[in-house]
């Protein structure tokens, strides 16, 4: 052996070498690439190359170059047309090279006399060409190709990995889009149940920011100060319940947040798997329950009076019915026309709840139905409804104060009639002692108001808003007797807001309370589509 031919292997093995170093350093891949270029060129006694990667759609770009001027790189397009899709070194044939490479060098006007060009292949696809150029006449050998393809493998691995890395790289920028992103909270644990992920809409559920919770044990974050499932997530991996795969676990509580407050939530964590069996991650998906827990308790609450109420007025029924059937009682004429008298009162009450619980359904629904949109006197409507409450009571005095003046409302008679009615029977329902009850009106140029108020028991300031909502209603020594739906004020709110306006209520505790509605004077006839209010 020639100390020629060592050396040449010597300086091949130390350009690999150099090579190889670079690919597992922080040097980016333009950077490998050039630095393959010139080994090779180096070792082929050459004088310049390029190097040129293939994109999705097969059409070729120049990345590297040596040697050459990079103002003239466009010109050597030529040599990357028409390159065959191989998978395997030994079944490339490059088509027209030298006619390709005298174009070339008359276009260029550089002295380019000889090229050998290599397919770069990684896990049977082309990923590029690499090409080194000669000025003098000497030819490429078998051997020259032979010391160029292992460049060239050196420089479709880096490649490979560099394109790996990229997807992997997208991959990992996608999935945080998509937990950043999600409305769902997730969390990924480690095996040991330290959290490794923690997304933004979870450290919003649970009050603790994503830098605080990663590194922590899950149930130093996850502190359920009630647990309504019978397994929690340690007895689930004590019990090996995660072991097998595709095996969930849906644990549901009242989870303590970082500052003490309570939130309904539901986590279902999902193991994954290695394929030896080994537990990588557990992944947690949370959701916030509260609507479902409120609808839940709704639907309770909803159970609980209807039943009350209707229980009532079908006693009372039945009571007078069986009480007429009886000879002695029909006797008595003022007996029978009481008892006739407190039949139709309740079978009026049971009416205005199946009428009640209809509108509420209906407006859940989408709409309520109206009869008739006409110019509305809001004094009369509110002077009938005194009427019929004056006899139904002696301890009350309804009284109203309109100016003479006082403008009519476009809309529909007798749903502003039932807000009218819903308001004087609360002022006289949660008024047991009494009291005087005043229907008022006034106008300003923008706005028809009304009020009603009463000298009752008044209102709780953290209760004063609540009380619109479906079936919510007061509670307290002097309320808890009242009888009703929770409703009233419920639809009471929805049909003044259906005509445009908007009502609240002003009340002190103990001193009584004013319902105020305000009505546009110029509603909108849009606001009516389809035979309902909207």
């Amino acid at each position: 052996m020639s100390l020629d031919f060592l050396d040449f292997r010597i300086r091949q093995r130390d350009h690999l070498l150099d090579i190889a170093r670079a690919m597992v350093s922080r040097l980016s891949v333009r950077g490998v690439l050039r630095m393959i270029l010139q080994a090779s060129v180096d070792m082929l006694a050459g004088e310049s190359g390029l190097i040129a990667l293939s994109d999705d759609g097969g059409d070729f770009g120049f990345v590297a170059s040596y040697g050459l001027p990079p103002a003239l790189l466009d010109s050597f397009r030529p040599l990357v047309e028409d390159i065959p899709a191989v998978r395997r070194l030994e079944d490339f044939v490059m088509p027209d090279l030298a006619e390709k490479l005298v174009t070339v060098a008359e276009v260029t006007g550089l002295l380019l006399r000889q090229v050998v060009a290599l397919p770069m292949i990684a896990e049977e696809q082309l990923l590029g060409m690499i090409f080194v150029f000669r000025s003098q006449s000497l030819r490429f050998s078998p051997d020259d190709r032979q010391i160029l393809a292992s460049f060239a493998d050196y420089a479709a691995i880096a490649v490979n990995n560099a394109r790996l890395y990229e997807a992997a790289e997208t991959e990992r920028r996608r999935l945080d889009a998509l937990l950043d992103s999600s409305a769902d909270g997730i969390m990924v644990l480690r095996p040991d149940l330290r959290i490794e992920r923690f997304n933004r809409a979870l450290a919003t559920l649970a009050g603790w920011p994503a830098a605080d919770a990663v590194g922590r044990h899950h149930d130093e974050v996850i502190q359920w100060s009630r647990l309504r499932s019978r397994v929690s997530l340690d007895d689930a991996l004590a019990q090996g319940l995660l072991a097998a795969q595709g095996r969930t676990l849906y644990v549901e509580g009242e989870l303590r947040r970082r500052n003490g407050s309570v939130v309904s939530l539901a986590i279902t964590y999902a193991p994954l798997i290695a394929r030896s069996g080994q537990l990588l991650n557990i992944i947690g998906t949370a959701r916030d329950i509260t609507r479902f827990r409120e609808a839940d308790t709704l639907k309770d609450t909803f159970i609980s009076v209807v039943s009350h109420e209707l229980k009532t007025p079908v006693a009372i029924i039945k009571g007078y019915s069986e009480t007429l059937r009886r000879p002695e009682a029909r006797r008595d004429p003022a007996m029978v026309e009481e008892m006739l008298g407190g039949i139709t009162q309740e079978a009026d009450r049971l009416a205005h709840l199946v009428d009640d619980l209809l509108d509420a359904s209906r407006l859940q629904a989408g709409g309520l139905p109206f009869r008739d949109v006409d110019d509305v006197d809001l004094r009369d409507l509110a002077e009938r409804v005194a009427e019929r409450y004056r006899p139904r009571t002696k301890k009350h005095s309804l009284s109203l104060e309109f100016p003479a003046d006082f403008p009519s409302v476009l809309g529909d008679a007798q749903r502003l009639e039932q807000v009218l009615d819903n308001l004087v029977s609360n002022a006289i329902k949660y008024s047991p002692r009494g009291g005087h009850v005043t229907i008022s009106g006034r106008a300003t140029p923008a706005e028809i108001l009304l009020s009603v108020s009463d000298e009752g028991v008044g209102i709780p300031l953290d209760e004063q808003e609540r009380i619109f909502d479906r079936f919510h209603r007061v509670e307290g020594p002097e309320t808890r007797a009242v009888a009703g739906t929770g409703l009233g004020l419920y639809l009471t709110r929805a049909i003044v807001e259906a005509h445009g306006g908007r009502c609240w209520v002003v009340s002190t505790p103990g001193r009584g309370s004013t319902f105020y509605l305000a009505l546009p004077r110029e509603t909108s006839l849009a606001i009516w589509r389809d035979g309902s209010l909207v």
